[in-house]
């Protein structure tokens, strides 16, 4: 073998290694930028889980208060209810009612004749 050809031969061992090493570090960049891009995605769904554990928490407080309304409005009706039969029993009884003054051109002193 000439000398020509062993430094033929040595520059092509070179160039497999070199080539080799783009490799691995083609390799490592891959590695690492896939890496860098796990923790990504796994910090990304950690920040999805916690705004979904807070908007959780705000539906059942608005289901909390949507409730407690709910029952005032039920109270209050009921109030309603019992204060309207109350009135339609008053009604037949009140002088006020059966006054033949209307209740705009009522003064004072007409109101305590009326209620006799």
């Amino acid at each position: 073998m000439s000398d020509c050809d062993s430094s033929c031969q040595s520059q092509q061992m070179n160039n497999r290694l070199c080539e080799g090493c783009e490799c691995s570090e083609d390799e490592g960049r891959r590695l690492k930028k896939r890496e860098k891009n796990r923790v990504a995605a796994q910090k990304s769904r950690k920040r999805q889980t916690q705004r979904a554990d807070v908007l959780h928490e705000a539906c059942e407080l608005l289901e909390q208060r949507n409730r407690k309304l709910r029952r005032e409005v039920d109270s209050l009706s009921e109030e309603q209810h019992l204060l309207t039969e109350a009135l339609r029993a008053h009604e037949p009884l009140c002088p006020i009612m059966h006054c033949s003054f209307t209740s705009s051109s009522l003064q004072p002193d007409d109101m305590a004749a009326c209620s006799v």
